[in-house]
């Protein structure tokens, strides 16, 4: 006679609630996070200046570093990068290095109303100024021997191009040599002030404290 043989019992698979319930609310918080971060992704490409770019230049692609920063409805006022840069833009206000390549600072013509002019300067300019700088020129009018008018804005809101740095102890002592970039109906202006020997100096605009 046979022995039965004893039946197996299925062990019952049993999931403790409270293990449900956290990992449902770890992945709603992933998914929340991630919608968050999603969300707040609002950043913009557009163009900064890879190195100051002065009034008159021609811009190339070369100035132009593309970078996303958050402008939310400013973005139609900044230049965004595009597959061909439109040939002949011309930049209109001088742009620093770093600085966001704002629309109204370059258009398609540009240099044709400015010209340089090289002004030299007695003394140290200030820390401030350097390429790029915006600055007035101030001239007193040589009324004698070591006497000079009261001096007057000659011209507003002149462009740095460069500073020419003195060569010798001699050079030195004499001042620098600044060339600007001016409108050209104060050329005439600024060569007679040259050529009568009156006292210039430059200033820089909007200069902050202690410059």
């Amino acid at each position: 006679m046979k022995t039965p043989r004893p039946t197996r019992t299925r062990r019952q698979f049993w999931v403790d609630p409270r293990f449900v319930i956290g990992l449902v609310l770890v992945v709603a918080s992933i998914a929340g996070v991630g919608a968050i971060v999603a969300g707040s992704d609002r950043t913009t490409a557009v163009y900064t200046a890879r190195h100051t770019l002065i009034v008159g230049d021609q811009l190339q692609p070369t100035d132009l570093v593309e970078s996303r920063v958050q402008l939310g409805g400013a973005a139609d006022l900044y230049l965004v990068p595009a597959p061909d840069l439109k040939d002949g833009l011309l930049v209109t206000q001088t742009i620093l290095a770093g600085e966001l390549v704002a629309r109204s600072a370059v258009g398609d013509s540009s240099g044709s109303d400015v010209t340089s002019v090289v002004v030299d300067v007695p003394g140290r300019l200030a820390l401030s100024i350097s390429a790029g700088s915006l600055v007035d020129i101030w001239s007193a009018r040589a009324a004698g021997p070591s006497e000079f008018a009261p001096p007057t804005i000659l011209v507003g809101q002149a462009v740095v191009v460069r500073i020419v740095e003195p060569t010798g102890i001699i050079a030195a002592d004499n001042g620098q040599s600044v060339e600007m970039l001016v409108p050209k109906g104060n050329v005439g202006a600024v060569l007679e002030a040259i050529m009568n020997g009156d006292a210039l100096a430059i200033v820089p605009v909007n200069a902050p404290a202690g410059s």
